[in-house]
C-alpha cells in the first residue's frame, strides 16, 4: 500500500485530505507544520507527500529542499493559492512534481496523486537498472557507438591522428562530423597545437577570403591593421573547413595552390607565407556528385579526400542510441542541473524507432527538451516530444512534404525555445558559430513566441 503525508497548517483542510486518502485505500498520515512533517517524511519513508506552500515557520518550500536533501526521489504535489504562481514556480524549480490550487478538486487531486505514484514506482524500478548501465556507458571520448561501422571510423581517427594526412569528412547534418574532427586533432600530434575551425557558409566569399589568409593594412577599405588567417593561426596544429562543398570556384582555386604548394599569402600582401597545419574538411553533401555536375573542382576533391571518413545517419546504427541517450542525458543533466536519467523500455524503444532527421544533434535537442519539461528523475513519455514530419519506419509518404531548408529551421527553432532563447548556449548545441545561427536566424525569419 502506498504511504501518503499530508502536511497542512488548516486543520479543515488537511482532516479533508487525511479523509479523502483513507477512502482511496492509502496508508495515510498527517502533520500540522513543516517540523513535525520532516520528521515524518524520515520516520515512515513516504511514497508521496502533499504540503501546501505557505505555513507559519518552515514554509513548503523548505521541507521540500529538506526532504529532497534526505531523499532525492521523494514526489511532492503542492497546495497554492491561485495568486501565488511565483512560488509555485519556485517549487517546480526545486524539484515539486506537481501542484493542485486551493479550492482543491477532487478529480484533478485524484489524477495527480496517481500519477506521481507511478512516477515513483517506475523511478523505483529502474533504480538498479541505472546504477548498472551508467557504468556500462560511461564513455569518456565524446564519439559514441559499439557499431561495426563506428568502430572502423575509430582506427581511422587512430590512423590519421598521428599524421598530417589531409581528410574529408561526409555525413548528413547533425552526424557529429566536428566530434570527428576534434577527436582526430586532440588524440594525437597536434594535440597541443591549435584547434581552428571555420564555417565556410558564415560569411561572404570576401570576407571568408580574409578570413582564412589573412590580411595586410591597407589592402581593402577599412583594414588599418595587419590581422592573421585562420591558415596562420592554426599553426601545426588542425584548421576545420565545415561546409566545404559552400566555397565559391575562386576561393576553390585558391585552396588547391595552397594544398599543392604548402603556403599561402595574406590578402594584399606579396610574401608567401608557410603552411604547416593539418587540413580538415567536411561536408553534409555528395561533393562526387558535386563535381559531376561541374559546380566543385575534381582536382581539388581529391587533394582534400586523401583519407575519407563517411558517418553513417543513427538510422543506420540504431543499437548505439541507448548508450547516445544514457551520454546526452549525463551531458544535458549536468548542464542544467537536474537529476534526470532513468528511461522506461518504451520510452527507449520510441527513441530506437524514431527517424532522426536531424540525426544526433535532432537526439541531444530531445532530450533537452525531455529533461526540462521533466518533474523528477524518469525521463515521461510525454515529454518527448517527437517532430511529426520525420520519417518512422515503415512511413514513406510524409517525409517528401519537408525539404531541407525546412526540418532545419523547425530544428533550429526548437533548440532556441529549448534553452530559452540563449544563442550562445543553441549555438553550442547545434555545433556552430554564433554568426552563423544569427544569420540562419534571420534567413529563416525564426521569431521567439
Amino acid at each position: 500500500m502506498n504511504k501518503i503525508l499530508v502536511i497542512d497548517d488548516d486543520q479543515s483542510i488537511r482532516e479533508t485530505l487525511y479523509n479523502f486518502l483513507k477512502r482511496e485505500k492509502y496508508e495515510t498520515a498527517s502533520a500540522e507544520n513543516g517540523e513535525k512533517g520532516l520528521e515524518l517524511i524520515k520516520t515512515i519513508n513516504p511514497d508521496l507527500v502533499i504540503s501546501d506552500i505557505r505555513m507559519p515557520g518552515m514554509s513548503g518550500l523548505e521541507i521540500l529542499e529538506k526532504a529532497k536533501e534526505y531523499n532525492p526521489n521523494i514526489n511532492f504535489i503542492m497546495i497554492t493559492a491561485h495568486d501565488d504562481m511565483q512560488t509555485t514556480v519556485e517549487a517546480m524549480q526545486k524539484g515539486a512534481f506537481d501542484y493542485i490550487e486551493k479550492p482543491l478538486e477532487i478529480d484533478r487531486l485524484r489524477l495527480t496523486i496517481r500519477k506521481a505514484l507511478e512516477n515513483k514506482k517506475l523511478s523505483d524500478t529502474l533504480e538498479a537498472l541505472v546504477e548498472e548501465s551508467s557504468v556500462q556507458y560511461e564513455l569518456k571520448n565524446v564519439l559514441i557507438g559499439k557499431a561495426s561501422v563506428m568502430k572502423g571510423i575509430y582506427k581511422k581517427i587512430g590512423q590519421i591522428s598521428n599524421n598530417r594526412v589531409t581528410t574529408l569528412i561526409q555525413g548528413e547534418s547533425g552526424t557529429g562530423k566536428e566530434l570527428v574532427v576534434k577527436a582526430i586533432h586532440y588524440s594525437g600530434i597536434t594535440k597541443n597545437e591549435p584547434f581552428v575551425a571555420v564555417n565556410c557558409t558564415a560569411l561572404t566569399e570576401s570576407l571568408l577570403e580574409s578570413e582564412l589568409f589573412g590580411h595586410v593594412k591597407g589592402a581593402f577599405t577599412g583594414s588599418i591593421r595587419d590581422k592573421k588567417g585562420k591558415f596562420e593561426l592554426a599553426g601545426e596544429g588542425t584548421l576545420f573547413l565545415d561546409e566545404i562543398s559552400e566555397i565559391s570556384p575562386n576561393l576553390q582555386i585558391k585552396l588547391l595552390r595552397i594544398l599543392q604548394e604548402k603556403e599561402f599569402e595574406k590578402v594584399g600582401g606579396e610574401k608567401p607565407l608557410p603552411m604547416n597545419a593539418r587540413i580538415i574538411t567536411a561536408t553534409n553533401r555528395n561533393l562526387q556528385k558535386l563535381v559531376d555536375e561541374g559546380k566543385f573542382r575534381e582536382d581539388l576533391y581529391f587533394r582534400l579526400k586523401v583519407v575519407t571518413i563517411e558517418i553513417p545517419p543513427i538510422r543506420e546504427r540504431t543499437d548505439d542510441i541507448p548508450l547516445l541517450v544514457n551520454h546526452f542525458l549525463k551531458k544535458i543533466n549536468n548542464e542544467l542541473h537536474k537529476n534526470v536519467f532513468k528511461v522506461s523500455d518504451d520510452v527507449m524503444k520510441m527513441l530506437v524507432d524514431h527517424y532522426w532527421v536531424g540525426n544526433v544533434r535532432e537526439l541531444e535537442n530531445t532530450l533537452m527538451q525531455a529533461v526540462v519539461l521533466s518533474k523528477s528523475d524518469v525521463l515521461e513519455k510525454e515529454n518527448v516530444l517527437l517532430r511529426k514530419s520525420d520519417k518512422i519506419h515503415g512511413e514513406f509518404d510524409d517525409i517528401t512534404k519537408y525539404s531541407l531548408a525546412d526540418v532545419e529551421k523547425n530544428h533550429i527553432k526548437l533548440m532556441l525555445e529549448a534553452v530559452k532563447w540563449n544563442k550562445p548556449l543553441a549555438a553550442k548545441h547545434l555545433g556552430i558559430s554564433l554568426p552563423t545561427l544569427y544569420s540562419k536566424i534571420e534567413n529563416f525569419k525564426i521569431a521567439s513566441g
